[in-house]
């Protein structure tokens, strides 16, 4: 393979991968009666716990590019199923913080934990340098990818973006 076709092939590679991803959380969405949106906000909420923030519903909105009313429409939902709740911060008791409940990490768990399971099975195939590469790898385009969206947005005007049907 030319050193062209590599980087292509790899290319094709990640977008394979992102569109089954994709098409695994849409099952996930459709099955518990939630929008793509919603699960959006549900990873947000988790990856945001992993890494100490505090996520306020204006986060929330910024992150996923909703407006105002986008935002109090989908944390209500997500409330109202029992997926998640509000709560003073104890920091800054002006400021509310939202919190995924157990019930929403049971959800997951239930459906991804099979996958989990077989990605972390599929990972023992490969060394620790090669899972250090691939997360590197990995980190390198989550970041390009990343980088090309907030162009595109700022292309745009900037400002949250309501997205279509993701109240």
């Amino acid at each position: 393979m030319s050193e062209v076709e590599e980087p292509m092939r790899l290319v094709h590679l990640l977008r394979g991968l992102t569109v089954e991803l994709d098409l695994f959380g849409a099952e996930f969405a459709a099955g518990n009666g939630l929008h793509p949106t919603d699960l959006r906000a549900l990873i947000h909420l988790l990856d945001a716990a992993r890494a100490g923030e505090v996520v306020t519903p204006g986060r929330l909105g910024e992150a996923l590019r909703l407006n105002s009313a986008g935002t109090t429409g989908l944390v209500d939902r997500l409330e109202r199923l029992g997926l998640i709740r509000r709560e003073r911060d104890p920091q800054d008791r002006r400021r509310v913080r939202l919190l995924v409940e157990d019930r929403a990490m049971e959800l997951g768990q239930g459906f991804f934990g099979g996958l989990i399971g077989d990605l972390l099975a599929a990972m023992r195939r490969f060394g620790p340098g090669e899972l250090e590469t691939a997360g590197r790898f990995l980190e390198a385009m989550t970041t390009v990818v990343a980088a090309a969206r907030q162009g595109t947005r700022e292309q745009r005007g900037g400002g949250a973006t309501p997205a279509r049907g993701s109240s």
